[in-house]
Protein backbone atom coordinates (compact mmCIF):
# COMPACT_ATOMS: atom_id res chain seq x y z
CA UNK A 1 0.00 0.00 0.00
CA UNK A 2 3.14 2.48 0.79
CA UNK A 3 3.20 2.84 -3.14
CA UNK A 4 -0.36 3.47 -3.71
CA UNK A 5 -1.17 7.14 -4.41
CA UNK A 6 -3.41 9.20 -2.61
CA UNK A 7 -6.86 9.54 -5.14
CA UNK A 8 -8.71 12.38 -4.96
CA UNK A 9 -12.18 11.78 -6.45
CA UNK A 10 -14.58 15.06 -7.41
CA UNK A 11 -17.96 14.55 -6.99
CA UNK A 12 -19.16 17.85 -7.03
CA UNK A 13 -17.64 21.39 -6.85
CA UNK A 14 -20.77 23.60 -7.28
CA UNK A 15 -21.72 26.73 -5.33
CA UNK A 16 -23.73 27.14 -3.89
CA UNK A 17 -26.67 25.59 -5.59
CA UNK A 18 -25.96 22.12 -7.56
CA UNK A 19 -26.47 22.33 -11.39
CA UNK A 20 -27.64 19.72 -13.76
CA UNK A 21 -24.33 18.00 -14.24
CA UNK A 22 -22.45 19.52 -10.87
CA UNK A 23 -23.53 18.54 -7.51
CA UNK A 24 -22.26 20.86 -4.83
CA UNK A 25 -19.00 20.49 -2.88
CA UNK A 26 -17.81 17.38 -1.86
CA UNK A 27 -14.82 15.09 -2.72
CA UNK A 28 -13.86 11.14 -2.15
CA UNK A 29 -10.67 10.96 -0.65
CA UNK A 30 -8.81 7.50 -0.89
CA UNK A 31 -5.89 5.31 0.05
CA UNK A 32 -5.68 1.82 -0.88
CA UNK A 33 -8.38 0.19 0.75
CA UNK A 34 -9.01 3.45 3.08
CA UNK A 35 -11.90 6.21 2.24
CA UNK A 36 -12.92 9.10 3.44
CA UNK A 37 -15.81 11.52 2.24
CA UNK A 38 -15.22 14.91 2.59
CA UNK A 39 -18.04 17.55 2.60
CA UNK A 40 -21.25 16.31 1.85
CA UNK A 41 -22.91 19.21 -0.28
CA UNK A 42 -26.13 18.60 -2.47
CA UNK A 43 -25.80 16.00 -4.32
CA UNK A 44 -22.76 14.44 -3.69
CA UNK A 45 -24.30 11.03 -2.03
CA UNK A 46 -25.10 9.65 -5.48
CA UNK A 47 -21.82 10.03 -7.36
CA UNK A 48 -20.31 8.64 -4.16
CA UNK A 49 -22.02 5.51 -4.84
CA UNK A 50 -19.83 4.80 -8.39
CA UNK A 51 -17.35 4.37 -6.29
CA UNK A 52 -17.97 2.96 -2.30
CA UNK A 53 -21.22 2.29 -0.72
CA UNK A 54 -21.66 3.86 2.98
CA UNK A 55 -21.06 1.14 4.58
CA UNK A 56 -17.42 0.98 2.73
CA UNK A 57 -16.54 4.41 4.32
CA UNK A 58 -13.74 4.75 6.93
CA UNK A 59 -14.72 8.55 7.80
CA UNK A 60 -16.92 11.67 6.67
CA UNK A 61 -15.11 14.71 7.56
CA UNK A 62 -17.24 18.28 7.07
CA UNK A 63 -15.61 21.64 6.89
CA UNK A 64 -18.51 23.50 7.60
CA UNK A 65 -22.42 23.08 8.17
CA UNK A 66 -23.71 25.69 4.84
CA UNK A 67 -25.97 23.38 3.58
CA UNK A 68 -23.40 23.23 0.24
CA UNK A 69 -21.16 21.49 2.22
CA UNK A 70 -23.30 19.07 4.36
CA UNK A 71 -26.79 18.80 3.51
CA UNK A 72 -26.67 15.00 1.86
CA UNK A 73 -25.44 13.96 5.93
CA UNK A 74 -29.33 14.35 5.76
CA UNK A 75 -30.18 11.46 3.01
CA UNK A 76 -26.63 9.17 4.27
CA UNK A 77 -28.58 8.90 7.76
CA UNK A 78 -31.70 7.41 6.00
CA UNK A 79 -29.53 5.13 3.86
CA UNK A 80 -27.55 4.12 6.64
CA UNK A 81 -30.25 3.60 8.87
CA UNK A 82 -33.54 2.84 7.23
CA UNK A 83 -32.85 1.03 3.15
CA UNK A 84 -30.79 -1.51 1.84
CA UNK A 85 -27.13 -0.63 4.14
CA UNK A 86 -26.00 -2.82 6.99
CA UNK A 87 -23.33 -0.99 9.20
CA UNK A 88 -21.28 -3.16 11.41
CA UNK A 89 -21.05 0.29 13.73
CA UNK A 90 -21.88 4.23 13.13
CA UNK A 91 -19.74 5.96 10.23
CA UNK A 92 -16.73 8.11 11.99
CA UNK A 93 -18.49 11.61 11.08
CA UNK A 94 -15.42 14.52 11.73
CA UNK A 95 -17.39 18.79 11.98
CA UNK A 96 -17.35 21.77 13.19
CA UNK A 97 -19.25 21.82 17.00
CA UNK A 98 -22.93 21.56 16.90
CA UNK A 99 -23.28 18.81 14.02
CA UNK A 100 -25.04 16.63 15.68
CA UNK A 101 -27.56 18.62 16.80
CA UNK A 102 -28.48 20.31 13.90
CA UNK A 103 -28.72 17.30 11.85
CA UNK A 104 -31.39 16.08 14.64
CA UNK A 105 -32.72 19.41 14.46
CA UNK A 106 -34.01 18.45 10.67
CA UNK A 107 -34.56 14.91 11.25
CA UNK A 108 -36.61 14.82 14.47
CA UNK A 109 -40.31 14.66 13.25
CA UNK A 110 -41.59 13.80 16.65
CA UNK A 111 -40.52 13.79 20.62
CA UNK A 112 -38.10 11.50 20.23
CA UNK A 113 -35.05 13.49 18.96
CA UNK A 114 -33.61 11.11 15.68
CA UNK A 115 -30.90 8.50 16.53
CA UNK A 116 -28.06 10.63 14.90
CA UNK A 117 -25.58 8.76 16.76
CA UNK A 118 -26.68 5.55 15.59
CA UNK A 119 -25.78 6.19 12.07
CA UNK A 120 -22.49 8.97 12.36
CA UNK A 121 -19.79 8.27 15.27
CA UNK A 122 -19.57 11.97 15.71
CA UNK A 123 -16.34 13.80 16.84
CA UNK A 124 -16.33 17.64 17.10
CA UNK A 125 -13.41 19.33 15.25
CA UNK A 126 -10.83 22.05 17.15
CA UNK A 127 -7.93 23.97 15.53
CA UNK A 128 -5.64 21.57 15.43
CA UNK A 129 -7.59 18.44 15.60
CA UNK A 130 -6.06 15.26 14.70
CA UNK A 131 -6.89 11.80 13.46
CA UNK A 132 -5.86 8.42 11.94
CA UNK A 133 -8.32 6.98 9.57
CA UNK A 134 -6.78 3.75 8.23
CA UNK A 135 -3.76 4.36 6.46
CA UNK A 136 -4.66 8.18 6.91
CA UNK A 137 -3.47 10.88 9.44
CA UNK A 138 -5.83 13.80 9.25
CA UNK A 139 -5.22 17.61 10.73
CA UNK A 140 -7.41 20.21 10.77
CA UNK A 141 -7.37 23.71 11.51
CA UNK A 142 -10.39 26.63 11.95
CA UNK A 143 -10.05 28.81 9.09
CA UNK A 144 -11.82 32.93 8.71
CA UNK A 145 -15.20 32.06 6.89
CA UNK A 146 -18.22 33.25 8.35
CA UNK A 147 -19.49 30.62 10.29
CA UNK A 148 -17.13 27.81 12.03
CA UNK A 149 -15.28 26.39 9.38
CA UNK A 150 -12.15 23.80 8.91
CA UNK A 151 -9.30 23.08 6.54
CA UNK A 152 -7.71 19.48 6.68
CA UNK A 153 -4.46 17.99 5.65
CA UNK A 154 -4.76 14.87 4.65
CA UNK A 155 -1.13 12.36 4.80
CA UNK A 156 -0.57 8.78 3.93
CA UNK A 157 2.55 7.00 2.55
CA UNK A 158 4.82 10.46 2.08
CA UNK A 159 1.72 12.02 -0.03
CA UNK A 160 -0.06 14.99 1.30
CA UNK A 161 -3.48 16.69 0.43
CA UNK A 162 -4.42 20.14 1.62
CA UNK A 163 -8.32 21.05 1.19
CA UNK A 164 -9.39 24.53 2.09
CA UNK A 165 -13.18 23.77 2.78
CA UNK A 166 -14.42 27.62 2.53
CA UNK A 167 -12.52 30.48 3.93
CA UNK A 168 -10.52 33.62 2.77
CA UNK A 169 -7.40 33.61 2.98
CA UNK A 170 -5.72 32.98 6.60
CA UNK A 171 -2.02 31.89 8.10
CA UNK A 172 -3.73 28.99 9.33
CA UNK A 173 -4.69 27.73 5.84
CA UNK A 174 -1.13 28.59 5.02
CA UNK A 175 0.66 26.96 7.11
CA UNK A 176 -1.57 23.79 7.16
CA UNK A 177 -0.61 23.27 3.56
CA UNK A 178 3.08 24.31 3.69
CA UNK A 179 4.87 21.74 1.84
CA UNK A 180 1.89 19.72 0.19
CA UNK A 181 1.99 17.81 -2.68
CA UNK A 182 -1.52 19.42 -3.72
CA UNK A 183 -3.64 21.78 -2.46
CA UNK A 184 -7.29 21.89 -3.45
CA UNK A 185 -8.56 25.84 -2.94
CA UNK A 186 -11.65 26.92 -2.80
CA UNK A 187 -11.97 30.06 -5.90
CA UNK A 188 -15.38 30.92 -5.34
CA UNK A 189 -15.18 35.11 -5.34
CA UNK A 190 -14.79 36.71 -8.55
CA UNK A 191 -13.49 39.67 -6.76
CA UNK A 192 -12.85 40.53 -3.15
CA UNK A 193 -15.79 42.59 -1.56
CA UNK A 194 -14.98 46.22 -0.43
CA UNK A 195 -16.79 47.15 2.59
CA UNK A 196 -17.45 44.01 4.06
CA UNK A 197 -15.66 40.35 5.49
CA UNK A 198 -13.70 38.89 3.23
CA UNK A 199 -15.02 34.84 3.92
CA UNK A 200 -13.77 33.09 0.04
CA UNK A 201 -10.73 33.28 -2.04
CA UNK A 202 -10.35 34.87 -5.35
CA UNK A 203 -8.70 32.83 -8.12
CA UNK A 204 -5.91 35.12 -7.40
CA UNK A 205 -5.81 34.30 -3.96
CA UNK A 206 -5.82 31.04 -4.40
CA UNK A 207 -2.36 31.59 -6.66
CA UNK A 208 -1.02 33.30 -3.91
CA UNK A 209 -1.63 30.93 -1.12
CA UNK A 210 -0.23 28.10 -3.17
CA UNK A 211 3.02 29.89 -3.51
CA UNK A 212 3.09 30.96 0.25
CA UNK A 213 2.71 27.27 1.14
CA UNK A 214 5.31 26.43 -1.51
CA UNK A 215 2.54 23.71 -2.59
CA UNK A 216 3.63 21.59 -5.54
CA UNK A 217 0.17 21.59 -7.47
CA UNK A 218 -3.09 23.95 -7.00
CA UNK A 219 -6.10 22.75 -7.81
CA UNK A 220 -8.98 25.67 -7.92
CA UNK A 221 -12.37 24.50 -6.57
CA UNK A 222 -15.86 25.54 -5.41
CA UNK A 223 -15.68 28.56 -8.65
CA UNK A 224 -18.41 30.65 -7.75
CA UNK A 225 -21.41 31.61 -10.89
CA UNK A 226 -19.53 34.65 -11.36
CA UNK A 227 -16.50 32.71 -12.97
CA UNK A 228 -15.44 30.27 -15.17
CA UNK A 229 -13.35 27.50 -14.89
CA UNK A 230 -10.96 28.74 -17.45
CA UNK A 231 -11.04 32.24 -15.98
CA UNK A 232 -10.10 30.49 -12.21
CA UNK A 233 -7.38 28.84 -13.72
CA UNK A 234 -5.90 31.64 -15.58
CA UNK A 235 -6.35 33.72 -12.57
CA UNK A 236 -4.71 31.30 -10.47
CA UNK A 237 -1.84 30.86 -13.15
CA UNK A 238 -0.99 34.43 -13.14
CA UNK A 239 0.17 34.11 -9.03
CA UNK A 240 1.40 30.57 -9.29
CA UNK A 241 4.21 29.02 -10.79
CA UNK A 242 3.43 25.19 -10.60
CA UNK A 243 0.55 23.05 -12.44
CA UNK A 244 -3.09 24.92 -11.99
CA UNK A 245 -5.99 22.36 -12.64
CA UNK A 246 -10.04 22.88 -12.06
CA UNK A 247 -11.68 20.17 -9.70
CA UNK A 248 -14.32 19.32 -12.67
CA UNK A 249 -16.82 17.01 -11.36
CA UNK A 250 -15.86 13.53 -11.89
CA UNK A 251 -12.49 14.53 -12.31
CA UNK A 252 -10.03 11.60 -10.67
CA UNK A 253 -6.37 13.01 -9.37
CA UNK A 254 -3.88 10.68 -8.19
CA UNK A 255 -1.62 12.46 -5.93
CA UNK A 256 2.23 11.31 -5.72
CA UNK A 257 5.12 12.43 -4.51
CA UNK A 258 6.68 16.07 -5.59
CA UNK A 259 9.20 14.39 -8.23
CA UNK A 260 6.57 12.18 -9.61
CA UNK A 261 4.18 13.29 -12.28
CA UNK A 262 0.70 14.29 -11.72
CA UNK A 263 -2.66 12.08 -13.19
CA UNK A 264 -5.73 13.19 -13.71
CA UNK A 265 -8.72 11.24 -15.49
CA UNK A 266 -12.24 12.07 -15.93
CA UNK A 267 -14.69 9.82 -13.88
CA UNK A 268 -18.42 8.89 -15.27
CA UNK A 269 -20.13 12.48 -15.12
CA UNK A 270 -17.57 14.57 -16.90
CA UNK A 271 -16.62 17.85 -16.46
CA UNK A 272 -18.95 20.50 -14.89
Amino acid sequence: MSNEPLRLTVLGCATPYPSADNPCSGYLVSHGDTHIWVDAGSGTLGPLQRHVRLDELDAIWISHLHADHSADLLTAYYGALYADIRLAAPIPLYGPEGIADRLAGFLTNGPTRSPVESAFAVTELEDGHRAAVGSLRLTSRAVAHDVPAFAVRIEGAGRSLVYSGDTAPCASLTELAEGCDVLLCEAESAQAPVGSEQVHHTPEDAGDTAGAARAGRLIVTHVGRFLTPEQAVARASARFDGPVEHAAAGAVFSIGRAEEAPAVSRGVGGPA
